[in-house]
């Protein structure tokens, strides 16, 4: 098993590797959030599992936003 050093440095040179990604990531699920709550506080009276459903659908979101970015940077060459 790893020592509490090594772990650490382990976490530090992955932080390190993929920060603009952690950084983007953290910003669209902080976007998503944020926008699912104000149309859940404009419009009342929707049911709670509704939310949490639409939270939930911010991953299928995520992954469908990037995987057609990643698409459009593929065709570009």
């Amino acid at each position: 098993m790893a020592s509490g050093k090594g772990l650490l440095e382990t976490v530090g040179e992955h932080v390190c590797e993929h920060r603009s990604g952690m950084f983007v990531d953290l910003v669209f699920a902080i976007a998503w959030v944020t926008v699912v709550t104000l149309v859940f506080d404009l419009l009342p009276g929707g049911p709670q599992w509704l939310y949490y459903l639409t939270l939930l659908g911010g991953v299928v979101a995520y992954f469908g936003f990037f995987a057609s970015l990643e698409a459009v940077r593929e065709g570009d060459e």
